[in-house]
């Protein structure tokens, strides 16, 4: 589900999706005739904040939007649901990722660190799904099941074991070097191999022993 798709549903709202190829057509025109005739409108009157954008579509385009397409509706009864409060929508108008919290209560999101602090022994514990929640001023929250967990940002993610409530860095051990094994001066292997001759090696030809057989031994 995507966000918006999440905010609609807490509003009680039902996506209609388009399922047709003509369906798709009809909605893309209508975003395309929009995203450029607004796009025009808004340079010729010299709007570059968001805020007067907002005031221009409520007073002025979106007026003339409903005059050319609005449809009346079908029966006279309202069907629409009350407005929330205001800390509902606050609630509903935020972005929300899932993360997981790390083995030393570290959460991740965006290659950002948040380092949550250790309120209880059965309170946000390792490997739980935690909510990242984000608003469009700013502001972050971390819940679990709802409840909202203090937080600190930090640079990168510590490489420690706990001791208590102390982390305790750990020191990388030192890799170590492994000597590349060499035959000494004397070694068999230093001498070359040549006819008659296997060098110092203990297993060298005894004496009288013939040196090579004939490559053409008579039958």
């Amino acid at each position: 589900m995507t966000q918006f798709g999440r905010m609609c549903q807490r509003l009680g709202m039902g996506i209609v999706a388009a399922n047709s190829p003509q369906a798709k057509g009809r909605v893309e025109r209508n975003h395309g005739t929009h995203q450029d005739r607004l796009v025009k409108k808004m340079r010729r009157k010299k709007i570059s904040r968001l805020e007067d954008a907002n005031r221009y579509l409520e007073e002025e385009y979106g007026e003339g939007h409903k005059a050319r397409f609005a449809v009346g509706a079908a029966a006279e009864q309202d069907y629409h649901l009350p407005s929330p409060g205001g800390r509902e929508l606050e609630k509903i108008f935020r972005l929300e990722t899932e993360r997981v919290l790390s083995n030393d209560w570290v959460v991740r999101d965006e290659n950002r660190f948040y380092q949550v602090e250790r309120q209880s022994q059965h309170h946000a514990p390792a490997k739980s799904q935690v909510t990242v929640c984000e608003w469009e001023d700013g502001r972050m929250e971390i819940h679990y099941r709802g409840q909202k967990l203090r937080w600190e940002e930090i640079e990168a993610r510590p490489v420690a074991g706990r001791q208590g409530d102390e982390a305790r860095v750990r020191e990388a051990p030192q890799a170590a070097t492994k000597r590349k094994w060499r035959p000494g001066p004397d070694h068999p292997w230093r001498g070359g191999y040549r006819e008659g001759n296997l060098g110092s090696s203990p297993l060298a030809r005894p004496a009288g022993a013939p040196l090579l057989a004939s490559a053409s031994a008579s039958p």
